[in-house]
């Protein structure tokens, strides 16, 4: 009998508990199937990877706190796993997506991804993150909207439009691993793709005939949100529409102060929002436009992506040349102020109805500091490979999230450097150790050639300085301590650095990285 009575009082505790978690926290679901399909989005059939026979794949939308169910079937001839990029998955680390919490899931077999969107808002993306995949496709946008009892800080759009950029190869994702397997680069991509389809044909010698462009249809007189993401391989785009202004509202989950553009640069793996004012005359469509940046601008014309914009009461196709790219070729310093530009709106409320500005990071006191060095690959063992502070990092066969929760010693090393390494380059599983409720500097140096992003899983950063040269502890003195952006990834242009500021609050195994491809396949990458 009293173990009747135990026992009864034992359901009903644990039914009241469920229900506290879950009565106002709705649940979405997908079902996504990946597969292979064959595409021409470059006039070139290929063998992409598409979700629900999709290229690119759907949009998963979302609202703050809801809990997302996702059934990923892999029927790929390789193993799997998705990422969901900026999802912060709070004390969740387990459904990230990434060789260090999960393992991948094998050809044929079924994986369910179930996590809370807690306390977040914005515009992010997913993408496949195991043997170089994404340069093949398998990515979509998610989209987290705010609760009604939210406001957001400005008028309600018309319409909410995606808009996916990147620099694409007509080789398929398998050559180019055999490329980098090899020692060898991957050279000049083939050009780059919007929402999955090839450049409209505002040149004949440029673009071939017969290739598939992406239309935009909008009304006159309406407001748009537009949620743009560069979702490519290594190319930094410059984002413009033809005549118009972009408003940017968004970045990452957190409001921007509002300003107008007339171009941004979108480096790989960002996410904006804009509001895009459709009041213009109409005379004939407007070109869209993603175009190479931080290359040699007269070589890589091809690497350029023209959609249309389409009012309902165009009187013509759009043509003549392109609107212009910025015309700083000799001038390194605009992008950066451009970047620097972008501000956190202190006043307006996120996910939760205090005003973001309420979080004070610049009067926190730092109690941890990294110093992060990326060089252009180098040999190690007779290999190439990428390295952050003179470590490339090796996956081990144990997720570092499995070998955390179940005490299994030897798999991962608790020793990153605070400061890049002197001796030579070496191949390590080495892991920052982060305190619990530490606030954490990181300051990403990039002495490669190249412009790096980089990238946290399990947080937004605030990004408080950059600037050329090397960083040095008077470097401090120029930071943003008031309203520096938030977000989970952010530009490193070549031979500068870049600081952020980390409130480690959320328990578990996060993957630092940078964002190009073929450096992070390399091993450009840790965990924290």
């Amino acid at each position: 009998m009293a173990l009747s009575r135990f026992l009864g009082w034992f359901l009903i505790h644990i039914a009241l508990f469920l229900s506290l978690c879950y009565a106002e926290d709705p649940f979405v679901f997908y079902d996504f199937e990946v597969t292979y399909i064959t595409a021409s989005p470059l006039g070139v059939p290929q063998q992409v990877i598409a979700i629900n026979n999709k290229f690119p794949g759907p949009t998963i939308n979302s609202t703050t706190n809801n809990n997302v169910v996702i059934n990923v079937r892999n029927k790929l001839d390789e193993s799997l796993l998705m990422h969901w990029s900026g999802i912060q998955q709070r004390r969740s680390s387990w459904q990230d997506g990434v060789l260090g919490t999960n393992c991948p899931i094998p050809p044929k077999w079924n994986w369910t991804y179930q996590f809370q969107v807690k306390d977040q808002v914005g515009s992010f993306f997913y993408f496949p993150s195991l043997h170089f995949q994404r340069a093949a496709g398998g990515f979509g946008s998610f989209i987290i909207n705010n609760r009604p009892i939210i406001p957001i800080p400005f008028d309600t759009p018309d319409g909410d439009i995606v808009i996916l950029i990147g620099d694409w190869y007509t080789r398929n994702h398998t050559a180019l691993r055999k490329a980098l397997d090899a020692g060898k680069g991957l050279g000049m991509p083939d050009g780059v793709l919007i929402n999955g389809k090839g450049p409209y044909r505002y040149n004949d010698t440029l673009v071939p005939d017969g290739i598939e462009y992406e239309t935009i249809n909008v009304h006159p007189g309406k407001t748009y949100r537009l949620r743009v993401h560069n979702v490519g391989i290594s190319t930094s785009l410059n984002f413009r529409i033809q005549s118009h202004n972009l408003l940017l509202a968004e970045s990452e989950g957190s409001y921007t102060v509002q300003q107008n553009y007339t171009s941004l640069d979108i480096h790989v793996g960002q996410s904006y929002s804009f509001l895009l004012t459709t009041d213009q005359n109409a005379s004939s469509d407007y070109y869209i436009v993603a175009s190479a940046r931080f290359v040699n601008e007269s070589q890589w014309k091809r690497v350029t992506g023209v959609a249309i914009l389409r009012y309902s009461n165009s009187k013509g196709k759009a043509s003549g040349p392109l609107p212009d790219p910025p015309q700083d070729e000799f001038d390194k310093t605009f992008s950066m102020n451009q970047a620097r530009s972008i501000r956190w709106n202190v006043s307006a409320s996120g996910a939760r109805p205090n005003p973001q500005g309420s979080f004070r990071y610049g009067s926190i006191n730092v109690t941890e500091v990294y110093v992060l060095r990326n060089k252009p690959p180098e040999t190690i063992d007779g290999k190439r490979r990428a390295t952050l502070s003179g470590i490339s990092f090796v996956n081990p066969a144990t997720p570092i999230r499995l070998a955390d929760q179940y005490k299994i010693k030897g798999v991962y090393k608790l020793d990153f450097p605070n400061k890049p390494l002197t001796g030579p380059p070496k191949m390590e599983t080495s892991v920052i150790n982060g305190t619990y409720r530490g606030f954490m500097e990181v300051i990403l140096q990039n002495n490669d050639t190249k412009m790096h992003t980089y990238h946290m899983s399990g947080y937004a950063f605030f990004v408080v300085g950059m600037d050329y040269g090397e960083w040095s502890e008077n470097s401090r003195g120029t930071y943003n301590k008031w309203d520096g952006i938030a977000r989970s990834t952010t530009q490193v242009y070549p031979g500068a650095w870049t600081a952020i500021l980390i409130s480690l609050d959320n328990v578990g195994v996060w993957n630092l990285r940078t964002e190009n491809l073929d450096s992070w396949y390399l091993g450009q990458e840790t965990y924290v």
